[in-house]
């Protein structure tokens, strides 16, 4: 028996409850638990599977994760859930003895700040206990890992240059709406750009770096450099590389009203006094903003990312683009959520299958790209994340 627990009933946690659905050869029982009832009860009966089981649950309280993994006895816990939670969903199953997959890494609530050392911290306590964590398995960071990691296994000695290319030329007929949790969105793209080179960080503006990229079946777009959770994984685990850095399409109206909530104050997340209450403007803004769950019905368009990777092979230069376009519409048709939501949930699905399958099982926390590849970019085929490879092409960059 393979019981499969997911915490999170977003955008995300929907895709993933859809997929994992589909794998009862697999996953042969499923829970989803949120903060929210109603949000579960919602996947289940949009699913149209009255055997998956629901249950409330504070993924911030290690006590009622504690009680929850014990009363259903899940092999695997698939946090989908926010990443400030993810400490106390891996402290809960230690206590528990559930092996834990996420798709973010940590990050404390109090500061944009993105790093692993706080969950690296863990690995000899889950070594100890011969549970298996797996970090960051979505799509960015996640398939960008496998990527790098198959890459490295098929076509090159030596991985010298890792650029990752994160495109989304999709449109939500919105004025302004962010693709996922607004609140983690924001944080994200407002901190201060960070890249990797020569063995050392290299710190720039928000944004401050730019340039078109052309994008497959869609074409040139104007793409920001921003720091991402995988290149610190990414260098420590491929020491031949020289440079690596993260690239993001944004709209100039986007970046239009990112500049005025940051003039105003909303993008802040220092509490402020009003009427008496404490309020964080940024989590404000969020209540106010569309809800990324809600987006799918209308949206357009599609995504594109992948990895354009320069290194050596028998001696020679090459190059190499692997990557994946996913379509809004059809995700939509298939989850009723976005292709974000969509290129997110399937990789975690899939990171899990590993796992179930005895494939990726090893005790302590790894990051993706330290298993084999092989076996997750062949399912990748199969789940609706198609990829495709070009090779000796020119990266731009």
């Amino acid at each position: 028996m393979s019981k499969v627990l997911i915490i999170g009933a977003g955008g995300v946690g929907t895709v993933v409850a859809h997929k994992v659905a589909q794998h009862p050869e697999v996953f042969t029982e499923v829970m989803i638990a949120s903060r929210t009832q109603s949000k579960c009860d919602a996947i289940v009966k949009a699913i149209g599977n009255p055997n998956i089981k629901t249950a409330k649950v504070d993924a911030d309280n290690v006590d009622e994760l504690v009680a929850l993994f014990n009363g259903f006895n899940p092999e695997i816990v698939i946090n989908v859930a926010l990443p400030y939670q993810d400490l106390t969903i891996m402290e809960a199953c230690l206590k528990a003895g559930v092996n834990y997959l996420d798709t973010a890494n940590y990050e404390p609530k109090d500061v944009a700040h993105f790093e692993y050392s706080w969950q690296w911290a863990y690995k000899k306590r889950f070594e100890d206990a011969g549970l298996t964590a797996i970090l960051g398995c979505g799509f960015d960071p996640g398939v960008s890992g496998i990527y790098t990691a198959y890459a490295a296994k098929h076509h090159f000695d030596e991985i010298q240059y890792l650029d990752i290319v994160d495109c989304n030329a999709g449109n939500h007929h919105k004025a302004f709406a962010t693709n996922f949790n607004p609140e983690i969105n924001i944080r994200e793209i407002t901190q201060n750009g960070r890249y990797y080179e020569d063995g050392k960080w290299i710190t720039t503006k928000p944004l401050e770096i730019h340039k078109d990229l052309t994008y497959p079946n869609i074409g040139p777009r104007d793409s920001y450099l921003l720091y991402h959770e995988e290149l610190e994984s990414l260098v420590k685990n491929f020491p031949t590389i020289k440079r690596a850095r993260f690239w993001m399409t944004f709209g100039q109206e986007y970046l239009t009203h990112l500049r005025v909530i940051q003039d105003i104050g909303m993008a802040s997340i220092e509490p402020i006094n009003y009427n008496g209450m404490e309020i964080v403007p940024l989590q404000f803004l969020k209540a106010v903003l569309p809800n990324p769950q809600d987006l799918g019905e209308n949206y357009e368009g599609e995504t594109s990312i992948g990895c354009r990777i320069r290194g050596i092979k028998d001696g020679k230069e090459r190059t190499y683009y692997v990557y994946n376009n996913c379509s809004h519409q059809e995700a939509y048709k298939e989850t009723g959520m976005q292709g974000v939501s969509y290129t997110t949930g399937v990789p975690a699905m899939i990171g899990a299958m590993m796992f179930v399958k005895g494939l990726w099982k090893r005790p302590g926390v790894w990051n993706v790209e330290e298993f084999d590849p092989d076996p997750f970019m062949d399912e990748l085929n199969k789940n609706g994340l198609p990829w495709h490879e070009v090779f000796d092409g020119d990266l731009e960059l």
